[in-house]
Parts: structure tokens; sequence; C-alpha cells
């Protein structure tokens, strides 16, 4: 059962609309799907917002390479065990449109996730990787990662993304019930053409 999820992004509204803030994107939707709404938390270092049941909503307020300073003290406060945690974050090896889950693993230089993973001491919580699609493949192939990362995805792009998320939300009941195998077959199972 999920008990935390953790959108990962970058604080301030110059970042908003950033391919990195694609954890923060799924967050307020998920809360808006849920009713709920986010609050600064000073002792968490982020925006919570409190859902019926024991689910919370984490918005790092740390910028992304710090985002574990402000999972572990949400964590420790109430009592959660990194494998009740779902992270939220870009992902530069899946295309705009793509989602997937997974459990533990490395960080694939995924500063947020790298943090996350230090700060509780081990990788293993559960993520859900939303396809940004990687500067090699974009228009301007020579663009270094962090340059991508932090500029606005084309259109095109963005609506991918927003599509990936719809289908992540559509799985959110199974995600929320601990069901990750009912869950990843609707994630990892593509749309006839």
């Amino acid at each position: 059962m999920i008990r935390l999820l953790v959108g990962l992004g970058n604080p301030g509204r110059e970042h908003g609309a950033t391919r990195h803030n694609a954890g923060f994107w799924f967050a307020d939707a998920l809360a808006a799907q849920l009713g709920a709404s986010f609050v600064s938390e000073g002792k968490f270092h982020g925006q919570v917002a409190k859902t019926l049941g024991d689910l919370r909503l984490l918005k790092p307020g740390t910028y992304m390479n710090l985002s574990g300073r402000s999972v572990s003290a949400l964590a420790r406060f109430f009592a959660i065990a990194p494998d009740e945690m779902l992270v939220v974050h870009d992902e530069l090896d899946l295309k705009p449109g793509e989602v997937k889950l997974k459990f533990g693993g490395g960080h694939a230089g995924h500063n947020g996730l790298r943090d996350i993973g230090a700060q509780l001491g081990t990788p293993e919580f559960w993520r859900l990787r939303l396809g940004i699609g990687h500067p090699r493949d974009s228009e301007i192939p020579q663009q270094e990662v962090v340059d991508y990362v932090l500029k606005p995805p084309r259109g095109d792009e963005r609506q991918a993304i927003l599509s990936a998320i719809d289908k992540a939300l559509a799985a959110w009941p199974a995600l929320a019930a601990g069901d990750f195998e009912r869950a990843m077959l609707s994630l990892h199972t593509k749309e006839p053409k």
C-alpha cells in the first residue's frame, strides 16, 4: 500500500513548465483528482497534501538535488517505510508519453532519486517514471542534459507527457491499494494505434 506519494520537481514559477517538473505535474493532478490541497510545511521542507485515509502527497521545496531531505523528514515523522513510497519523476530514458512503474534500482544519474536513496539509506522504493525523452533524440541532439530538463517541452511533447499522466491517474486506484501487478499491466500495455 502506498502511504506517501512524492512528486519531484523544482520550486518556483520559473521551473513550473520544465520537463524536470513532470513529477510535480502528476502530484498536482492527483491532488485535484482526490480533492486535496497542498500547504507549505516547514518541518517537511515542502508542500504536503493530506487525503482521506493514510495517504500524503509531497512536493519537496528543496530543489531536485536535495529532495531526500524533505522525503526523509516526512517519512520519519509518520513512520512510513521506503516500500510504502511512490516517487514520481521525469525519465530521460523513456520517450514523452511513456510511463513505467518499477521498484528499487539505481538512480540513472537522476539527482533527486540519488538524494532520496542516500537520505533513506536504501533505493528500495517505488518509482513512477514519466518519459520526457533525451536530448540526443531531440531537434538539438548536442544539447546538454541539464539544459534539456530545465526547459519546457515542445507542445507535442507536453501533450504526450500529460497523456502519460492521465494514464497513471487511471492506474492510481491499483497503485494506492498496493496492487502493483495490476498497475504495471495497465501502465506498461501499449495501446493499439
